[in-house]
């Protein structure tokens, strides 16, 4: 649900559901290289730092509500929540779905290539019809200009995270990156979002 903050000195605020919190910092690490440099883990591993499929996330509390929200920060576990289960990023209610596909709001990349937003790999989870405009004002990168689109087909494929290589001093991370779970790079990635591909898209606006 969308959490509502009012204080005597800022009006009313509509804060997402994957909205950040600023007591949800995301939580210290000490990764290692697991036994034949097959992929990272943490030194402390416990059994809820991997999902079902064996991806490492990062480790982030749980502290919904709590101190002030960080807009443009995305909680890692209910973005997954979303992205899984097909919620509203801003309410968590069940998205918009109708017979040309679910409701996505994106930012607006479409001159990246001819028939952008197909193909493309998505971290952004969709949107109800009555959040669609909220969606737009609340999130940073859609007031810089977005698209509403329907999509048909949107398998999740994949993961968004901290690629980390081995070095001499132990594991670093080195770039951001998509991984599908396909991709032998995966077990050296620290997820921080789910990914679902878009196919089958309409463009609404």
């Amino acid at each position: 649900m969308t959490t509502t903050v009012t204080d005597t000195h800022s009006p009313t605020l509509h804060v997402p559901y994957i909205t950040a919190w600023s007591a949800e910092q995301t939580e210290p690490h000490d990764l290692v290289a697991l036994p034949g440099n097959t992929g990272i883990g943490y030194r402390d591993e416990r059994a809820q730092d991997r999902d079902r499929d064996g991806v490492l996330w990062r480790r982030v509390p749980l502290a919904r509500n709590q101190g002030k929200p960080l807009f443009g920060v995305v909680h890692s576990p209910r973005q997954r929540r979303a992205m899984r289960k097909l919620l509203c990023q801003v309410c968590a209610h069940p998205a918009d779905t109708d017979p040309d596909g679910t409701l996505f709001a994106l930012p607006d990349n479409r001159t990246d290539w001819a028939d952008w937003p197909e193909g493309m790999a998505c971290t952004e989870p969709p949107v109800c019809a009555d959040c669609l405009t909220l969606s737009t004002r609340l999130c940073p990168a859609l007031r810089r200009g977005h698209a509403v689109v329907r999509v048909r087909n949107a398998p999740i494929v994949g993961v968004h995270g901290a690629l980390h290589v081995a070095s001499p001093n132990g594991v670093r991370g080195w770039k951001p990156t998509i991984a599908t779970f396909d991709d032998p790079a995966l077990s050296w990635v620290l997820a921080s979002h789910l990914v679902r591909e878009l196919r089958d898209v309409t463009r609404q606006r």
